[in-house]
């Protein structure tokens, strides 16, 4: 037994959250809806933040009169979502970003390339909602361009769009991230999708869709350029 009545006691009753929370605002890091926050995170934290997910996702199910105890079919309701929220829909939030094998440009290609359609699966972070569509990358390389499989194109997208987002900011850090990693001399990214928060409620409307793009380098100061990208995406409006 220590002789010091203030010996440090192990802080085991703060809930996980908070520790997560406090090294943020600590470090000056922001933890918006579409930020990852991985990089504070330490070993077996994750599991104990399911644990606390759960938890208060229990306290909004039995805020909203759900009989969780009697009814098999919410009985595990609250476990489910919890793991739905941070091991699957926004697990982009929770995990380091995906290993990326880059090589150099050594045939020297500097032709426009175009990846895509690559599936989109994030959610509104106005209402949690579903965002489903597809996503189109052109990439304009030079000689010092570093080359990534087109799986990683996949993986990328995946990452940043496992969060809840804004689409309009989703593809500007989607075109930061692929800068940052292949540095061509011109990228081009368009997005076309669904909103659930659109078509589930509020006005209700099924076929509206958002398309935007963002256009880096070249792409934003060649028209012409920019209009070959726009015409050789196959099946956008398909």
């Amino acid at each position: 037994m220590s002789s010091e009545p203030n010996a440090h006691v192990p802080d085991e009753g703060t809930p996980v959250s908070v520790k997560i929370r406090e090294r943020l605002n600590a470090a000056r890091k922001r933890f918006h809806a579409n930020d990852n926050i991985a990089e504070f995170i330490q070993p077996g934290e994750l599991e104990q933040l399911l644990d606390e997910v759960e938890s208060k996702m229990q306290g909004v199910l039995d805020a909203m009169v759900i009989d969780t105890a009697g009814d098999h079919n919410t009985r595990s309701t609250a476990r489910r979502v919890a793991k739905m929220y941070l091991n699957e829909v926004f697990k982009g939030r929770y995990v380091q970003p995906p290993a990326i094998t880059e090589f150099p440009n050594a045939e020297h290609l500097n032709e426009l390339m175009i990846v895509g359609p690559i599936t989109v699966r994030s959610a509104c972070s106005h209402h949690f909602c579903p965002v489903i569509g597809k996503i189109w990358i052109g990439i304009l390389p030079n000689e010092h361009t570093n080359v990534i499989g087109l799986s990683k194109y996949a993986r990328l997208v995946d990452w940043v769009m496992g969060r809840p987002q804004i689409q309009e900011e989703a593809v500007v850090q989607l075109a930061d991230l692929i800068m940052e990693k292949t540095q061509p001399d011109g990228l081009a990214v368009v997005m076309e999708a669904s909103h659930f928060c659109m078509s589930w409620r509020g006005v209700r409307e099924m076929d509206s869709k958002m398309i935007n793009s963002v256009m880096r380098g070249v792409f934003l100061k060649d028209p012409a350029l920019r209009r070959e990208f726009l015409s050789l995406i196959p099946g956008r409006n398909g």
